[in-house]
């Protein structure tokens, strides 16, 4: 099996603060991430204008809008630290304004039936990552269908379920499986369970190949009071015990394996059944 890619989700988390967007790239990297993704949208073009009139908490939602001018300078700084960089577009703009940074898109579940939005991302030329979450298999059918006739070549489908945090009890990760069934494609776990044990499961028995979760660097993100988000020392030890549980798989062949090569002679002699073998008692204490 191989390794699974870690994606962070930085949300909202960046304060709108470029220092603090360098940071959570920082941070990515240095626990074991391969990519991290931001998220791209105006709070004018994510809600309808009706739901804007009446909710001040909505509205307040700007503050966490990504200025589009740190795009070029976030790319690069991923670049220098050898971590890919995503993001996710909210609206139609946002894609081209994405386009000449991005390593790969993201879709929100939200977004899974805006079918315009899907063939923008598509048409790009960049691989696509799509949330599942609340969808049916029919619409997610229809999403499948829509990115790749519209030119997408490398998806991943990630399952995950759109409450914020989710109990593991719901996780339903047999899904994985069922997705990679019908589609014929990668698939990964978006997580908002910010559980060791859900993830572990995920890979472990799921086989997922892509890993994303919501990240924040010190419990002062706008989201982590929602009860979603990883800090960076669990994640880490997440990333760590995987990397090492996979390393013990090896590759199957039964034989005696370099630490075990010195005892080998130590085994008890099959003459009289004691140890070590007769030709290592005989010189035994004389160097």
């Amino acid at each position: 099996m191989t390794r699974p890619l870690f994606i962070s989700e930085v949300s909202s988390n960046h304060h709108r603060d470029l220092q603090r967007c360098f940071n959570f790239i920082d941070r990515s990297a240095d626990i074991g991430c391969w990519g991290v993704k931001f998220q791209l949208f105006h709070i004018d073009e994510l809600f309808a204008p009706e739901i804007l009139a009446k909710s001040e908490l909505h509205r307040r939602r700007r503050d966490w809008e990504l200025p589009e001018e740190y795009i070029p300078q976030l790319a690069r700084h991923c670049r220098q630290r050898g971590i890919a960089f995503g993001c996710t577009p909210f609206h139609l703009q946002a894609v081209d304004v994405l386009a000449p940074h991005v390593d790969f898109f993201k879709i929100a579940s939200y977004e899974l039936l805006w079918t315009e939005l899907l063939q923008s991302c598509a048409a790009t030329g960049k691989p696509v990552i799509l949330s599942t979450g609340m969808a049916t298999m029919d619409e997610i059918t229809g999403a499948v269908k829509t990115l790749r006739d519209a030119g997408c070549s490398d998806l991943t489908l990630l399952h995950c379920v759109s409450s914020y945090p989710s109990p593991a009890a719901e996780c339903n990760l047999a899904a994985l499986d069922t997705l990679r069934r019908a589609f014929d494609c990668k698939v990964g776990w978006s997580d908002h369970s910010v559980s060791p044990a859900v993830i572990n499961r995920a890979v472990n028995r799921w086989q997922a190949s892509m890993i994303e979760f919501h990240l924040d660097l010190d419990g002062q993100g706008e989201e982590f009071a929602a009860g979603h988000c990883w800090l960076p020392e669990p994640m880490e030890k997440v990333i760590r015990d995987m990397e090492q549980g996979l390393c013990a798989d090896g590759d199957g062949d039964k034989k005696p394996v370099a630490s075990e090569l010195p005892d080998r002679e130590w085994r008890a002699d099959p003459s009289d059944g004691l140890r070590p073998f007769k030709h290592m008692r005989k010189g035994f204490g004389n160097d």
